[in-house]
């Protein structure tokens, strides 16, 4: 049965959508896009740019799913968990090559759907909202480098690390939302070439090599303060600007603070709960069960991003609130309210994350069917919608 989750409203102003970006990354304009404008070249002409897509995004779980097997609980990268087995060498090359793969692929997708007049606004929807679940995977790999151990940090941290990233993804999205152009962060491929830095090191020196201190932090430390400084630092300054600039010539979408300020509130509810489920845990959840609880916060997240996307590309008012929000608040009633239940924490989150996961993969299915309906094209296929 089709679902259909956009609006007729929606579905018009995507009719009448066009790509507006400004990337003035240096890495980006002068090493990446390069190296991209080669490798597109490689391309078959008859492959579908969202094939691309979708394949580097899935290169990514692969990656996220290889790493959760060997080290579920983040421990194999330390020496103070002797029960944990080092995680076998091999997965660090693997990981590095479908990491390099995955974001080479996201940066020919658009090149590649351009050269074979193919562009439109389910290409950039599919991109967009993969990289916002990706926003996930890409932290907790790098968390494996470093292990919850010595030099490191604790989970608690990594998941406020996580929020600083996702808020960031989001703020680019927002900034859209309010001028209409996406100014791309300079933080998205620096963050790409050290996640692959630290695989190849990993692969080649071993978890080891990473176990010694810089300024009295260790390295694990260094790098969570590292991410604060690029994303707060080069994204919030870089989100005001643009904004303040588009509210001087008056090309602000938004007309009022209260509107523009609108996309924020969502995301902000979920960090608030998910904080407050972290720091007040009756079974201290958040070192029991990290990963799970990283996969459901991002998996949350992404549903909350995507909804953002498409209500800027699609010119209409972005919701207030998302439905995904209700099943969080209703599992942390339950474990907070009632003892009893409270002792199945653990159970409770894996029920809720399995079921966040689903919800969210049936979402972008029955987005992307009812696109593909409506514009009479195929998703993975350059092939034309035969006529009625």
């Amino acid at each position: 049965m089709a679902i259909n989750y956009l609006t007729k409203e929606q579905l018009i102003g995507y009719e009448n959508y066009k790509y507006s970006s400004v990337d003035t990354s240096p890495l980006s304009n002068y090493v990446m896009h390069p190296f991209w404008n080669q490798a597109v070249k490689l391309v078959p002409r008859w492959l579908a740019p969202n094939v691309l897509t979708f394949t580097g995004f899935m290169l990514t779980v692969v990656n996220a799913f290889l790493l959760a097997y060997y080290d579920y609980e983040f421990c194999a990268s330390s020496d103070i968990y002797p029960i944990c087995p080092p995680i076998p060498q091999w997965v660090w090359i693997v990981c590095a090559i479908n990491q390099f793969l995955a974001h080479t692929l996201d940066g020919i997708d658009g090149k590649h759907a351009r050269r074979t007049n193919s562009s439109g606004p389910l290409g950039e929807l599919m991109d967009h909202g993969l990289d916002s679940w990706a926003a996930l995977f890409m932290p907790t790999c790098l968390y494996s480098v470093f292990g919850r151990g010595e030099y490191s940090c604790s989970p608690l941290r990594v998941y406020f690390v996580l929020c600083c990233v996702n808020f960031c993804f989001l703020l680019s999205h927002w900034e859209k939302y309010n001028t209409g152009i996406l100014y791309l962060p300079w933080t998205y491929d620096i963050s790409q070439i050290v996640l692959l830095t630290s695989f190849l090191i990993t692969y080649f020196k071993s978890y080891k090599f990473f176990k010694f201190t810089i300024l009295n932090f260790g390295s694990g430390e260094f790098v969570e303060i590292l991410i604060y400084v690029g994303a707060l630092g080069m994204t919030l300054p870089m989100n005001f600007c643009n904004i303040y600039r588009a509210y001087k010539t008056q090309t602000l979408k938004q007309k009022s603070i209260r509107e523009s300020l609108r996309p924020l509130l969502p995301v902000t509810l979920l960090f608030i709960l998910t904080t407050i489920w972290a720091l007040f845990s009756p079974n201290d959840i958040i070192n029991k069960e990290p990963r799970m609880f990283y996969w459901m916060t991002g998996t949350v997240f992404s549903n909350i991003a995507c909804s953002l996307i498409i209500s800027q590309m699609t010119s209409t008012r972005c919701e207030v609130s998302n439905w995904l929000l209700y099943p969080v608040g209703i599992v942390m009633l339950l474990v907070f309210g009632l003892p009893q239940v409270g002792e199945k924490e653990i159970f409770l989150l894996r029920i809720l994350t399995l079921f966040t996961v689903l919800a969210h993969i049936n979402y972008g299915v029955h987005v992307v069917r009812q696109m593909c309906r409506h514009f009479k094209i195929y998703c993975f296929s350059l092939k034309k919608v035969p006529a009625d």
